[in-house]
């Protein structure tokens, strides 16, 4: 990285039209479609998620970003604004920031990749990538198509490093115009200290979180059950919405706890590339040894274990679904972002209780409310402090609907139309062409 001046990056594509990077897109996405299952196979070498949901959700749904994205290069408009229709005319332009240093996190590595990507060549911006020194592969045969597509040189370049040498010398460079940085909190704050310290590029930031789920008396048990489940098994826990709190009103609590964990029993954690997997093992010994961590701290501060707390014997760095109850506030385990299938469940009497209990964090990523009661659910998820609030669903992500933290899980926007700005510049042209100035003043 040291040498990163001396790489032709474009500064952006203004000379491209919007056409030919719709249609660069649009054939990118193509390949990536036609290598879908190879993709899914380094995928699952690559993270440990098994082979089906690599292929069947992240590369169906990076498809589909890049395509979206494809639809809006040709779209990317500005304003006329009237000044005095006489003598003057005013309009505005969204140019590409210029050059954009990404860096992506190995828990979705092929679907970070197309949500960072797809927005920025649709601005006309030029990429300088660093995947996870954890997760490198995909990256990789992902830029052989980008070269395959036709992209011109240069335009997205691919920089695998450690976060610490890569990551930090695309934040405090001079050449870079924007940073965007999925991954933890902690890392987000260095990132933002080199933008402001070195040309004050523009940042944007998709960070850590601690989510909860509350669930209603007049949720359906069944239907809020799966759904809890999803959110915290889910690509085995390593997701930055994980539901990880879930808060109970007490008069369902004991039916809904029972269901609960039936549900989580049924999902086979296993090797990758068996289709029964619905999840597989944790990304890497640091990993497994951190969020083993957590389940011991949680036993000894006085959390009752009902489900998992158990190593499994032989190979593999696999966590089987953990849930524990009779949690308080303060505990490790519900403070802390976990990143793995261990879940915090509680109780709740009253709708305000279940609203400080859900707020009480330093994150604000995601939430989500099951209830059937359809003016409890507008009150509550409008107090809800998260950038997401789900209703009756959980983890689900469309790529025309904007994803992004509140409070200490981020800033900035990814996803449909907002992503557009975090990679453009507004730039206001004013026009006179008919009052003359009289001088002197």
């Amino acid at each position: 990285m040291s040498k990163f001046t001396q790489v032709n990056v474009p500064a952006t594509g203004k000379n491209v039209s919007g056409f030919e990077r719709s249609r660069l897109l649009n054939k990118l996405a193509d390949l990536i479609e036609r290598d879908a299952q190879e993709l899914a196979e380094l995928e699952a070498l690559n993270n440990g998620k098994p082979v089906k949901i690599a292929r069947d959700f992240d590369i169906g749904d990076s498809v589909g970003c890049l395509r979206y994205y494809a639809g809006w290069a040709d779209k990317i408009v500005g304003q006329s604004i009237d000044i005095d229709n006489k003598t003057k005319l005013a309009f505005t332009k969204h140019e590409p920031i210029g050059v954009c240093g990404q860096i992506i996190p190995w828990n979705y590595p092929i679907m970070m990749w197309a949500w960072k990507v797809a927005p920025a060549l649709a601005c006309g911006c030029t990429i300088v990538m660093k995947p996870s020194e954890f997760t490198p592969l995909t990256a990789l045969k992902l830029s052989e198509l980008v070269v395959e597509a036709g992209f011109p040189p240069g335009v997205v370049n691919t920089v695998p490093a450690l976060g610490s040498v890569g990551g930090a010398a695309l934040a405090a460079h001079p050449g870079v115009d924007k940073i965007a940085f999925t991954g933890s909190t902690v890392t987000g704050r260095k990132i933002m200290e080199a933008a402001a310290k070195s040309n004050l590029k523009k940042v944007s930031l998709e960070l850590g979180g601690k989510s909860p789920q509350l669930i209603f008396e007049s949720a359906d048990i069944d239907q809020a059950a799966n759904w809890a489940a999803l959110g915290i098994l889910y690509n085995t826990g390593q997701d930055c919405t994980a539901g990880s709190r879930v808060y109970v009103q007490d008069s369902i609590y004991d039916k809904f706890l029972q269901t609960l964990i039936e549900k989580a029993k049924a999902l086979n954690i296993g090797n990758g590339f068996d289709e029964k997997s619905g999840g597989g093992p944790v990304v890497s010994k640091v990993q497994y040894d951190k969020i083993w961590s957590y389940i011991d701290a949680g036993k000894q501060e006085g959390a009752k274990c009902v489900l998992g707390g158990e190593k499994r014997p032989g190979k593999g760095y696999f966590v089987d679904p953990t849930i524990f109850t009779e949690i308080k506030p303060g505990m490790k385990i519900v403070k802390d972002e976990i990143f793995g299938p261990v879940l915090s469940v509680g109780r709740f009497k009253t709708e305000e209780e279940a609203i400080n209990l859900a707020n009480d964090t330093t994150y604000g990523l995601g939430a989500g409310l099951h209830s059937n009661d359809a003016g409890q659910c507008m009150r509550v998820s409008q107090a809800l402090e998260a950038g997401t609030v789900w209703v009756n669903q959980y983890n689900l992500l469309y790529n025309n609907v904007p994803f992004g933290g509140k409070k200490q899980s981020g800033i900035g926007r990814e996803l449909g139309s907002y992503a557009l700005d975090e990679y453009t510049s507004v730039k206001a042209i004013q026009w006179n062409y008919g009052e003359k100035l009289d001088w002197p003043l």
